[in-house]
Formats: structure tokens, sequence, C-alpha cells
């Protein structure tokens, strides 16, 4: 019986060992499967997730103006855009200021001369007409809107305006031309641009077309100052506007200051409500003046000069016709109000040099003696130097230069 006893005791002995051992088996496996599963959830690799890049918000209501002056084309300036092959390009007139032009939110420059293309014959002084190739260079180099007021606009009569006219809007129709027009309607537009939030109404008048009396069928198709006008012009701008810009083209040629006619018009716009006014034609630099009265503000370029020339005239004060400015000025809006709130200039020189590609224009401050040197209006006029342009800067803008 105790034998048995024993038989019985050694095969529950046996029964539990193998069931402690399967749990052992069993509980292996379930830490091998465990760690497998931690290891591919450490090693899977983590899923991007795409999030919107963070808008720069540095520059909200605040925009850049940028105007060139007089483009006029001298001869000189209209055969460096003929190639050796035969065709015709610019580019060279804007090559060392293209990004000063390109980083402004509004560039605009003044076309002093026709551009009625080379079917109706290039000429240049007195009786000026440009090549198309030229509107190709001021768009390619950034600028977004061109002036055409002008004592030139009617230099090749009715026919080069129109040719104008047509060569901007249909090679380059998302491009603002302003002061001429080919129907009465357009002629009373008011252009307007809006850029960070402000909206820019720009107008463009001369004081008047070199004698050539405009057409009778076409009384409307340059923009003549006539102050009657302008106030209406200012007041519909100013209902559909932030801030008034206008264009003159007035004074008195090679004078390095204003004249009564420009002082007057400068009343003219102050009453009416204009903000900022940049003046061209008299082809030399003139101050800038700041007038604020009757809680209201108006700065004045009364002449950033041309922009480039290359005139074939001799004799002292030629050297004053090279150098112009780019007008710079920054204008902010806050909550209750828009205004400028920085502006100055950018000194520039025409460099005139016969050949290919060669009439172009520099930044004052990266032309050199030897530049200068090289300048074939020297030829003209034997006192111009880099520091003769150093020391007109200063004389005619003074702290603005400095």
């Amino acid at each position: 019986m105790r034998k048995f006893a024993i038989i019985i005791a050694m095969l529950l002995l046996l029964c539990s060992c193998r069931k402690l051992e399967e749990e052992s088996i069993e509980t292996t496996a379930q830490t091998e499967l465990q760690t497998e599963i931690i290891t591919e959830i450490k090693t899977e690799p983590a899923t991007e997730i795409e999030t919107e890049p963070p808008v720069d918000t540095t520059n909200d209501g605040i925009v850049s103006i940028l105007m060139a002056g007089d483009v006029l084309l001298h001869d000189k300036v209209a055969n460096s855009g003929k190639m050796n092959d035969g065709t015709y390009n610019y580019d060279h007139m804007f090559s060392n200021v293209r990004s000063d032009i390109e980083n402004a939110d509004i560039a605009i420059v003044n076309q002093e001369v026709i551009l009625g293309g080379r079917d109706l014959g290039l000429s240049g002084y007195p009786s000026f007409n440009g090549a198309f190739e030229v509107g190709d260079a001021i768009v390619s180099s950034g600028f977004d809107v061109v002036l055409h007021a002008t004592n030139h606009a009617l230099d090749k009569g009715k026919k080069g305006l129109l040719s104008c006219i047509s060569f901007w809007e249909e090679t380059y129709p998302e491009i603002a031309y302003l002061g001429i027009s080919d129907t009465k309607e357009k002629s009373e537009e008011i252009y307007v641009v809006e850029k960070e939030g402000i909206r820019f109404a720009i107008l463009n008048y001369t004081y008047g077309t070199n004698g050539i009396p405009l057409p009778s069928d076409m009384p409307y198709c340059v923009n003549i100052l006539n102050k009657d006008r302008i106030k209406d012009d200012v007041s519909r701008a100013k209902e559909i506007s932030d801030f008034v810009i206008v264009c003159p083209h007035w004074g008195t040629e090679y004078i390095l200051t204003a004249d009564n006619n420009q002082k007057y018009w400068t009343d003219v716009f102050f009453d009416a409500g204009v903000d900022l006014v940049i003046g061209t034609h008299p082809h030399v630099v003139e101050p800038v003046e700041l007038i604020e009265r009757d809680g209201h503000s108006m700065l004045v370029y009364y002449s950033i000069g041309n922009y480039i020339n290359a005139t074939a005239q001799t004799g002292a004060g030629i050297a004053n016709r090279m150098l112009g400015a780019l007008a710079d000025i920054t204008v902010s809006k806050t909550e209750n109000d828009v205004a400028i709130t920085d502006y100055g200039i950018i000194p520039i020189v025409s460099h005139v040099k016969s050949g290919e590609g060669q009439c172009t224009v520099y930044k004052l401050d990266d032309y050199t003696e030897e530049l200068a040197s090289q300048n074939e209006i020297i030829y003209s006029d034997s006192s111009f130097s880099l520091t003769y342009l150093q020391d007109l800067c200063e004389k005619v803008f003074g702290e603005l230069y400095n």
C-alpha cells in the first residue's frame, strides 16, 4: 500500500513539473513576442507631419516706392542698344541698379521720349523716337509703372503716340503706362495699385508738348497740367485710394533749384491733398522738401534729374546732367493713417561710352575716378569727375545725401 502511494506521488510530481515547463515556455514566447513588438515600434520611422511655413508679417503695411527719372535717348544711348548681330537690346541701361528696381514694391520710371518703334525711324534730339526694345528692358528690369506725359510725347505726332500705346497694351498689358491715352475714357481713368493693404493712386501730367498742338480729334491724348483738372482728379483719387502720388513734368531745364512755376503747382497739389510729388524734366537734380501745415504733409522731389542721357552739347554745366537720383520712399499703414515713414535718394551717374551695350548707369556710391575718366562726357565738360558729382550731390541734397 505504501509502495502504491509512493508511485502516485511520483506521478503527481512529474505532471506538476511538466506543467511548470509549459508555462515557462509560454511565458518565454510571450516575452519574446512583446520584445519584438516593442522593437518594431521603436524602430518604425517617425511619420512626418506637414506644416505650413510661417507667414512672414515683417513688412505688413509697409510699402517701398522707387522712381527713376528721365530715360533720355540721345544718339549714343540709342545706338548702344544696337547689337553686332543687328538686334536691339537695352538691358545694359538698368543692369547696375536692377536689384534696387526689383526690390521695390512699386517701381516707376519716366520714359522721357515716345517709344514709337523702329518702323517709324529712331531719332534723337530734338525730335525723339525710341525703339520698343527700350520698353522690353524697362519691363525686364522690374518697373511696374511707366510715365509718358512729357514734352516729347508728340515728337512723332499722333502716329508715334498711338504706336507707343499699342506696344504697351499688346505686349505688356500688365504694365501701367500713364500720361497718354487713345480714348477720352482712358484719359479720365485714375490708376490705382494696391500693395500690402494700401491703395496708391498715381497721376502724371506735363507742362506742354514743345509747342506741338494736341490733335484736334484727340485733345485728351496727353495729360496737361491744368488746375481744375488736377483738383478733380485728386478728389476722385482720394475717394478710391489711401495715398495719392503726382508725377509732374515741370520746371526749368538745367536749373538746380525749383522755379516759381514749380512752387505754384506745389501749392495746387498740396491744397488738393496730394501726399507725394516726384518731378522730372529739368534734366538735373533739384532739392527735396517736406511741406507740413494745417495737419497735412506732402513730400516733394522737385526734380530727380536724368536717369540716363548722353547729350551732345558742350560747355560748363554739362557735367550736372550726368547726376541723377532714384527717389526712395517708404509708406506705412497704421490703425488710423497711411503716411511716409522714411525717404531718401540713391544718387546715380550716367556713364557715357560709345559702343554696343556701353551706355549705362552706376550708383554714385559704386562710381570711381577710373570710371569717371572713361566717361566720354568729359570731352563735353572737362570739369566732370567723381569729386565733382559728389560735391554737386551734397550741394543739392545736403543732409539727405550725407
